[in-house]
């Protein structure tokens, strides 16, 4: 049965130029919250996420163009460029994360694109910005994540740094790509204004490095690797049970004084050692240990009804698994059932945040087919006739 489109930009329009992750994200979010998205892709190749993923199947696909339409456009080509421009200008927002310069060569510039369509919002996802000195380098995800701080600090202590595990400097660029394309229709609705959103990975990252640049300019303080600890707050760290790992936040005063009593050893909320924030940062170390040598003697199960009864923040350690079967995911429908048209049903992630009036959703599956919806995008809305649609299939231009 069709989802209806409740979402809260239904009735705009985004063409996705981007390819792998940042800019196709980004087309994703607004997708989800209601926007038509038409995704470009090179004919016969398509966007390499088609083949990205892991397991035994490329599903990744599957999540980052939900919502979107597939059409193919060979931009190198003159009449791909003109084909190109052409489905622009019927568009609100342009999402591109070439490097940058590429599309002005293609004479798809922001002077040119906005002279037929002063309303429109251009996204600009890069390593480096549009500007400065390192703007012409290439700059995948991790290259941003180590300019921004993040891979320096992410990892152990006597370990090289650490990725993540996900692409988080692309994730990251491309939401605030999506939130300064949200901004940037605030201020059309306002003034009839189009106006250029530039996103850079390093930046996106460096937003949200807490204090770290203030910390060496007021203190001379460089952060370090830490491991799973957050340095100087204590209790906080994943703990070993008899058959897994535990997270427990305890840190603040009344907190660990709740965790002492959960532990049978209320003497450790009133031992000045212990007992106030500081004193428990300088002695984190030996500290995690008491808690560890406690969590070694609980199941999983019986230190979550622990913690629980006490009302000591803290949670399991999940993977897949464990969310598909968790009746929290289930209860808010955190997860959706997807009929894939290449592998059938799928579960995926749902549309967030939860918004109570347009909500945000998964409607249509990703496309399975590279350039899927040319004949109904290039005749429906550009208004071309099937002769001409079949001579640009014939050109190699789609």
């Amino acid at each position: 049965m069709p989802v209806e489109n409740r979402g809260a930009l239904k009735g705009l329009r985004v063409v996705e130029m981007g390819t792998l992750i940042a800019g196709p994200f980004c087309g994703q979010l607004l997708g989800d919250m209601g926007a038509e998205v038409i995704k470009v892709e090179p004919p016969e190749m398509g966007d390499a996420m088609r083949q990205w993923g892991r397991g035994d199947h490329s599903v990744w696909w599957e999540v980052v163009s939900r919502n979107k339409k597939a059409v193919s456009i060979d931009l190198r080509q003159k009449g791909g460029q003109d084909l190109a421009r052409k489905l622009i200008g019927t568009a609100d927002i342009v999402i591109e994360n070439f490097r940058p310069g590429t599309i002005e060569g293609w004479g798809l510039g922001p002077d040119v694109l906005m002279a037929d369509n002063p309303g429109l919002i251009i996204v600009r996802v890069s390593g480096y910005g549009q500007t400065g000195p390192y703007a012409s380098r290439a700059g995948f995800g991790g290259i941003g994540e180590a300019m921004g701080g993040w891979r320096y600090i992410n990892g152990d202590p006597d370990r090289p740094p650490s990725r993540m595990g996900i692409s988080i400097g692309d994730s990251l660029a491309a939401s605030y790509a999506c939130m300064g394309a949200l901004a940037a229709l605030h201020h059309r609705e306002k003034t009839g204004q189009g106006q250029i959103v530039d996103s850079a990975l390093y930046e996106s990252v460096l937003q949200v490095m807490e204090s770290l640049i203030p910390e060496y300019v007021v203190s001379g303080f460089i952060r370090e690797r830490s491991g799973s600890a957050l340095p100087g707050i204590a209790p906080s760290n994943v703990y070993t049970c008899k058959d897994g790992e535990f997270l427990i936040g305890a840190n603040q005063n009344t907190i660990f004084a709740r965790l002492c009593q959960a532990m049978q050893r209320p003497d450790l909320a009133t031992d000045p050692r212990y007992s106030t924030h500081i004193e428990r940062g300088k002695r984190q170390a030996e500290l995690d240990q008491i808690i560890n040598d406690w969590t070694a003697t609980q199941t999983m199960e019986d230190l979550e009804a622990l913690m629980l009864e006490y009302a000591v923040p803290a949670g399991k350690m999940f993977r897949a698994p464990e969310m598909l079967s968790d009746p929290h995911f289930a209860a808010r429908e955190a997860i959706v059932d997807i009929e894939s048209e290449r592998f059938g049903p799928i579960k995926m992630q749902n549309a967030f945040p939860k918004m109570s009036l347009t909500p945000g959703s998964v409607r249509t599956p990703a496309p399975a087919e590279i350039g899927q919806h040319n004949d109904e995008i290039y005749g429906s809305l550009l208004g071309l006739s099937t002769g001409e649609i079949e001579q640009l299939r014939a050109d190699k231009v789609i």
